[in-house]
């Protein structure tokens, strides 16, 4: 005669399932899920500040002064493994993210600002930034500008690894 397994462990395998299915509806349907729930009264404007290093894609999304944070998303906040974090499928799931909670603060316009580490790190974004600005524009945000604001100096301290270059 098998034994009945005790209501706890069902229970904790019932909210299991629940939270593989959760998993499994696509960000992108929360983002129209969204849309659908808040209606925008007027137009909203926000800046969507873009980090993109080779390791790490950062979203913040703010008011037009930059003071107020509306949202945050970031690659590793999508992803388990830690390099694949800087990849595009991980900055477009946390693009979509960040789109889904903009919608419901009533945002409809975005500026778009595209950081690169820059200073004495490479002066291009990472793989992530055009995966995240097709994704907010796939979300149904008015795009009004893209704009680079990756830190150049024009006169700084010594490149680090000396004369001769990092010896490998």
């Amino acid at each position: 005669m098998p034994k009945k397994a005790p209501a706890k462990v069902e229970a904790k395998k019932q909210e299991q399932q629940k939270a593989s299915k959760k998993s499994e509806v696509s960000l992108e349907a929360e983002v129209q899920v969204a849309a659908q729930k808040f209606k925008p009264k007027g137009t909203r404007w926000g800046v969507a500040h873009i980090y993109a290093s080779k390791n790490d894609t950062i979203i913040t999304l703010t008011d037009l002064s930059g003071a107020e944070t509306l949202a945050i998303g970031s690659g590793g906040m999508v992803v388990d493994n830690d390099h694949e974090e800087g990849m595009p499928y991980a900055a477009m799931q946390a693009s979509y993210k960040v789109a889904a909670k903009a919608i419901e603060k009533g945002v409809t316009h975005i500026n778009i600002k595209i950081r690169a580490p820059g200073g004495h790190g490479t002066k291009t974004p990472g793989s992530g930034a055009q995966a995240v600005v097709r994704a907010l524009a796939r979300s149904g945000f008015r795009i009004g500008s893209i704009e680079d604001v990756t830190p150049i100096p024009t006169d700084t301290t010594k490149r680090p690894g000396g004369r001769r270059g990092r010896r490998v």
